[in-house]
């Protein structure tokens, strides 16, 4: 039979590489002590990395650029945002970026949130966590609530064929039909830009 301290490893065996979470993440399994421990044990052992108090990740590793990368950023607010208990949406040129519709790092990476303003250092980069109203955040999720984003900050005249056959590639068929669905009601020309996306969804 498993210990907890064997059920901790084991679910962190599954992570990819670049994966981030904090304690909360692990709590249905074990006490906030066993996990702590645990976390202790697998940092001495270089498994995985504290990116800031009460943080952390398991590495992405390349030996060509000299070992260990730098944090996700995406994935460290997404463990943040777990672990506050908020919602938030990458926004624009940001959500652009993470999409590859867009290959400039935005100087200030942020988040719309319905939890408050914050700002949170990850390695040499702030996460800017921008409080929205909450009409700006609901209904906004997972790829949906990225492509909407992406798409609002390049504007009509940004997409063209290669954003609307990049984004044909990255959606599901299940992503594509909600795409359509959920944008049918807002601005016209992002209705559009969905179904032509949509249009080899099967």
């Amino acid at each position: 039979m498993q210990t907890m301290r064997d059920q901790i490893v084991a679910r962190i065996d599954r992570l990819r590489p670049g994966k981030a979470f904090s304690a909360k993440d692990f709590l249905d399994i074990g006490s906030r002590g066993t996990v702590d421990m645990t976390f202790g044990s697998l940092m001495r052992d270089g498994k995985i990395r504290r990116i800031r108090r009460g943080l952390y990740d398991m590495p992405k590793i390349n030996e060509a650029l000299g070992g260990k990368l730098s944090p996700d950023i995406d994935e460290a607010a997404r463990a943040i945002a777990r672990r506050q208990r908020w919602k938030i949406v990458p926004d624009g040129a940001w959500a652009a970026n993470l999409l590859g519709l867009s290959t400039q790092v935005p100087s200030k990476i942020i988040y719309l949130t319905d939890g408050p303003n914050n700002e949170v250092l990850i390695g040499r980069r702030t996460i800017h966590f921008k409080h929205a109203r909450p009409k700006v955040i609901a209904g906004l999720e997972g790829k949906f609530a990225l492509v909407v984003q992406a798409l609002r900050y390049l504007g009509k005249e940004g997409v063209g064929s290669r954003e609307i056959d990049k984004l044909r590639a990255s959606l599901s068929p299940a992503e594509k039909r909600k795409l359509v669905k959920d944008t049918r009601f807002g601005v016209d020309w992002i209705y559009e830009v969905a179904k032509q996306i949509a249009e080899k969804a099967a």
